[in-house]
């Protein structure tokens, strides 16, 4: 069974044939937040992407490196001049905290609402402020192949040279000069050579709270640099694949691929990938817009925005539901859509578990997961592959209501594929939270209920019966009553 990857390379503009520089080793960096607020919804999203990328490469065989930076220095308010405060620094001055205090509060926030979604850890997570060495480093190299100066203890990259010899814009698609006629004078730009000329080093003024000592000031590196230095620190001058938002392309990306092409003289990344935003009313989901729904008021409904709560496991699978290069408009119908699609595939999971097999099969397993991995191969198409999972249910279903009959041979290989692609690649849970000590406890505690009920029952006393059961439907779980016993679901 052929099981190749391909990935739409944005560089390139064309989706192609994954083949890394080191096999059977792959070098993957992704982009993490910047920690200086809760995780929102449009957080989630390229975590679970590049989660369900990290999954599937380790199940092709191949030993994954995965880099998830945490950006803790130098992302400031205005990402494409370079200019105001940094967003760690407000939000500490606001808080009256230590920057740090804010970067180790909001970098634990992250991590617990990552784990509740099921997002894996990544190998490495380093932070920017404990790489300013290495950045200093790739700064020295810069200058001294002559496409970075030094002006009033700043460093900047010399953008129109590099243009010249490299051509800017090779990722966004943007053309300099058509930039430079829509960029507007601002405070401090006028001691650049060019005004789209980016920091590599900026001085700090003394209001400034996070800074290093340096030959060129006492400040802080530029943002795109971090990327650039620990990439290199941690998978090498070249490595195979970098992952981020959509929103990340320009400038980030585009000024960290022209820095790490002059460092190196090399080709920085072979695939450039990028995932597609979470929009409110058509509008990119960011805190610095402030129309955002953090995970945790999503988990506890506690937004206006919102009619309920909804379950971490219910979050990703609605980001399943669309491909990781289409937007993805918020909706309380597309998220309840969701919750009933979840609903559906773990009852088939959960039936699977009790299927009896048959002397000979009346269905096709094979041709199921072949296509399963043709439509995680090509692109990660999740939305593909849940049809095909979807479809393993209504085998199940026919199955059990004894319209079709299954083998023991393809009965055990249904329960592999779907529990493979269900659990191991996609990162889905059976339980309403990933925190299976809960999941426990709430069956336990929901166990003990229709134990009192089918007492009551016992004696006749069907009013108290009753009340159990309509006192649990007012909690959102549903009591049915089969012949095996009574059965709850959420």
């Amino acid at each position: 069974m052929a099981k190749d990857l391909f990935l739409y390379n944005t560089l390139t503009r064309s989706k192609e044939r994954f083949e890394p520089l080191n096999p059977p080793h792959v070098g993957l960096y992704v982009c993490g937040p910047t920690v200086y607020g809760d995780p929102h919804l449009g957080h989630a999203r390229p975590a679970i992407t590049f989660d369900i990328l990290f999954r599937y490469l380790k199940h092709l065989g191949y030993k994954v490196r995965y880099i998830r930076n945490i950006t803790d220095v130098g992302h400031l308010e205005d990402e494409i001049a370079g200019e105001g405060e940094d967003r760690i620094q407000k939000r500490a001055r606001v808080e009256q905290l230590e920057p740090m205090e804010v970067v180790q509060y909001y970098t634990n926030r992250y991590h617990i609402f990552m784990d509740r979604l099921g997002v894996l850890p990544p190998s490495i997570e380093p932070h920017a402020s404990g790489h300013i060495i290495e950045q200093q480093q790739l700064i020295r190299s810069i200058i001294t192949k002559g496409f970075a100066y030094k002006v009033n203890g700043s460093v900047y990259f010399d953008l129109k040279k590099y243009n010249e010899l490299h051509g800017y814009g090779k990722l966004s698609g943007r053309n300099i000069e058509d930039m430079l006629s829509n960029t507007r004078e601002l405070e401090g730009q006028d001691e650049k050579k060019y005004p789209l000329d980016f920091a590599l080093w900026k001085k700090a003024d003394i209001t400034h709270l996070m800074h290093w000592p340096s030959e060129w000031s006492e400040g802080f590196p530029g943002w795109h640099l971090e990327c650039s230095a620990m990439g290199m620190k941690y998978l090498g001058e070249q490595f195979d694949i970098h992952g981020g938002g959509m929103d990340l392309i320009f400038p980030h990306h585009e000024c960290e691929l022209a820095q790490s092409t002059i460092a190196t003289g090399k080709p920085h990344v072979s695939y450039w990938v990028h995932n597609n935003m979470i929009t409110i009313n058509g509008q990119k989901m960011a805190k610095s817009k402030n129309n955002f729904i953090t995970l945790e008021e999503l988990f506890t409904g506690s937004n206006l925005l919102l009619e309920k709560p909804y379950s971490p496991m219910t979050i990703r699978f609605y980001m399943l539901q669309a491909h990781y290069s289409s937007p993805v408009d918020f909706s309380n119908d597309a998220l309840k859509a969701a919750e009933q699609g979840l609903s559906r595939l773990m009852k088939g999971m959960s039936l699977l578990q009790k299927l009896k097999p048959s002397d000979a099969s009346t269905v096709d397993i094979v041709t199921l997961q072949e296509n399963a991995y043709t439509a995680l191969g090509d692109d990660l198409n999740c939305p593909i592959l849940l049809g095909n999972l979807f479809e393993g249910v209504r085998v199940i279903n026919s199955v059990n209501d004894g319209k079709e009959k299954i083998s023991r041979q393809d009965l055990e290989l249904l329960r592999t594929f779907m529990h493979t692609f269900t659990f191991d690649l996609l990162g889905l849970t059976s339980g309403e939270d990933t925190h299976s000590g809960e999941s426990e406890l709430l069956n336990k505690v929901i166990k003990l209920l229709l134990q009192q009920r089918q007492e009551a029952k016992n004696r006749k006393d069907y009013a108290a019966s009753d009340n159990i059961r309509n006192q649990l439907a007012s909690l959102g779980i549903v009591v049915k009553d089969t012949k095996e016993g009574a059965e709850w679901e959420y």
